[in-house]
């Protein structure tokens, strides 16, 4: 937990506590610097005591595999480089809005190396989380009357997960994976993703699915390996965890999927083997038309 709290990004920390201003600038802010610097003074002191008191624990998987993408906008994952057997397949949404020429519409599926040019890609998988320890150490504050530091061993626990997934990234860049093995960034760089590759997670702008959540947890074997569930509503139990896919292309890069059309929803429906009632009902708030 300690080697952890050296990447913590500390802004969404103080947007938590409806701060709203950008770490390190916000602390001498004219209008709330002095609750900002109050606030993480307190956190300060909070992480050494979670870290030397084990309040909480971290837990995380990640695997790489060998993949290609297939049919456009699928990514089929093999269990060896001969791809002598698939253990899933990614289903990813692509972009449909108008765009000038030249830009084009993406889907995840663009960053790995198509199934036909006989070249094997790879992308990797991911779930960490540092809850576990949470939902104790913030009913003993609750038994104190203190809500105040309920509230902050909740908003850590979330930084620490959100920190651990940073952390994690950066040795599969550098070491497990290896294709950027001479990366040498500070923290502030890695918030700012200046690195080459994305990690891009269920239900998030690029692939705002959460069922895709399935496939990542049967591949990982995410609850046997770390105790992180999926509940009905595919929320992550302990809630300060994370997952996402590695993608490693240096064109991979972050997108936001927007709004999609019937035709498209009606396909990936298809694709996925599930109603498309369903599929429309996660989808929902990227749905150009109504259902």
């Amino acid at each position: 937990l300690s080697e952890l709290s050296d990447y913590i990004d500390w802004t969404p920390f103080f947007h938590a506590w409806e701060l709203v201003g950008s770490y390190p600038a916000i602390l001498n802010d004219a209008v709330v610097g002095v609750e900002a610097q109050k606030l993480f003074n307190d956190a300060k002191s909070m992480l050494r005591r979670i870290a030397a008191e084990k309040w909480l624990v971290a837990k995380g998987v990640f695997g790489l595999f060998p993949a290609n993408s297939i049919r456009d906008d699928d990514i089929e994952v093999y269990s060896d480089a001969q791809r002598t057997r698939t253990l899933g397949v990614v289903h990813s949404l692509r972009q449909q809005m108008q765009k000038p020429p030249g830009r084009p519409n993406f889907a995840l599926a663009d960053f790995v190396t198509p199934r036909e040019t006989g070249i094997v890609d790879y992308v990797g998988a991911f779930a960490v989380t540092a809850g576990f320890g949470t939902d104790e150490a913030a009913a003993r504050f609750v038994a104190d009357h203190d809500d105040y530091q309920a509230i902050m061993v909740k908003v850590l626990a979330d930084r620490l997960a959100e920190a651990f997934a940073e952390c994690l990234h950066k040795r599969v860049r550098r070491e497990f994976w290896g294709y950027a093995a001479d990366e040498n960034l500070s923290n502030e760089e890695l918030i700012k993703e200046t690195y080459r590759g994305i990690r891009p997670a269920p239900g998030y702008p690029a692939c705002p699915d959460h069922t895709e959540k399935w496939t990542l947890f049967s591949l990982l074997d995410v609850e046997r390996h770390t105790g992180i569930k999926l509940t009905e509503s595919l929320a992550m139990w302990p809630a300060a965890s994370v997952c996402g896919w590695y993608m490693g292309a240096p064109q991979a890069r972050y997108f936001a999927l927007d709004k999609i059309n019937r035709d498209q929803v009606e396909d990936y429906a298809k694709r996925k083997g599930l109603p498309l009632k369903e599929i429309e009902r996660w989808l929902a708030p990227n749905l150009g038309y109504d259902p």
